[in-house]
């Protein structure tokens, strides 16, 4: 009896965390304040953005991700590449997600050196659309070795525009994404920013979000070949891995990353079936431990869409972040009007 109970909570547990997250994710109504979104692949740190009230522009190379944004946003995404020629409407707020692979510790991590490094023309775009606050994601290893002296740079640069610049490392996991996904957030601004605290204490498990598809084997689903499981053997044993890096339905999955979304290699995301198959994970279970509604479509191949999650920001993050900015935004009005009404009164004592 005891058993049934607890199935029947962990059921609603589930249900709970997946209609919660398709409610709080949807575009909140009399949007204002617009936001530039530069590097935005396909949406998921504008999805949070437009849960809290923001109008956003996207501006992303690749179609296909593009594609992806117009297809679920209130806004629309560009395609256009970025770069000293790109020309922005004003807006109080700009966040971007430049390419990773520079700075990320599975690459060669080449930072300035790397031809895919947008940052030089990002921070052009900032000192010419002078935004009120920009907020920009990248992965942890931009802060170790020698590209913590590149991300010192960057943020020099951005002090020079007269910014204030603080950066700090939050995970997803701490604000609902049932995935352990460290990433750094700098954020530049005029003063009185204050980053997001968790928003919870248990974490959401991949069981929680992936729920009955977890054991659904779909007629197209991909399978590891006894190939593929050998391979899989040697990679963790030479990893020195303590467990095998199947999906753990119990705790916040790994880090999704388009490499082990996409790719058929030993750090592949996979799910373990009782009768010992490895399954790749399909779209949606992707999806959602990344915390994309159900409502929202990727577009594409599967390959593709697998990347497109792989690149995303956790949009439940996104809007843990865009909460902060509306605050800040808000903050800094009342100020200005402050400071307007105290000159007021200065001029007629004055007069």
């Amino acid at each position: 009896m005891q058993a049934q109970e607890a199935s029947a909570t962990t059921k609603r547990g589930k249900l709970s965390w997946i209609r919660q997250t398709e409610e709080s994710l949807k575009p909140a109504p009399n949007q204002s304040s617009l936001v530039l979104d530069l590097f935005a692949g396909c949406g998921g740190l504008a999805l949070g953005f437009e849960a809290a009230g923001f109008e956003t522009i996207g501006y992303e190379l690749c179609k296909g991700y593009a594609a992806t944004y117009n297809a679920n946003l209130r806004g629309s995404c560009k395609v256009a590449r970025i770069n000293s020629d790109l020309l922005l409407p004003a807006a109080p707020v700009l966040i971007a997600g430049p390419p990773c692979q520079p700075f990320s510790v599975g690459g060669k991590r080449q930072a300035d050196r790397d031809q895919r490094d947008g940052f030089p023309a990002l921070l052009v775009a900032i000192e010419r659309s002078k935004p009120e606050l920009v907020l920009i994601e990248n992965v942890p290893g931009l802060l170790v070795g020698d590209r913590r002296a590149y991300f010192d740079r960057t943020a020099a640069t951005l002090r020079t525009m007269g910014y204030v610049v603080e950066h700090q490392l939050l995970n997803a996991a701490d604000f609902g994404v049932p995935q352990n996904r460290r990433r750094v957030f700098l954020v530049a601004h005029h003063g009185g920013f204050t980053f997001p605290q968790a928003t919870r204490e248990e974490p959401i498990t991949a069981g929680q979000a992936i729920g009955r598809l977890a054991k659904w084997v779909p007629k197209d689903a991909r399978f590891l070949t006894p190939k593929m499981d050998a391979y899989v053997a040697k990679y963790e044993a030479a990893s020195k891995c303590r467990r095998p890096r199947d999906l753990s339905l119990d705790q916040p999955s790994r880090t999704l990353t388009c490499r082990n979304l996409s790719g058929a290699t030993g750090d592949m995301m996979r799910i373990r079936l009782e009768d010992g198959r490895r399954r790749q994970l399909r779209v949606r279970e992707a999806a959602r431990l990344q915390s994309f509604p159900d409502w929202f479509k990727f577009k594409g191949t599967t390959t593709s869409q697998l990347r497109q999650i792989g690149n995303a920001v956790p949009p439940l993050l996104s809007l843990a972040l865009a909460k902060q900015v509306r605050l800040y935004l808000t903050a800094r009005e009342a100020e200005v009007q402050s400071s307007a009404a105290q000159t007021e009164v200065l001029a007629e004592i004055a007069a």
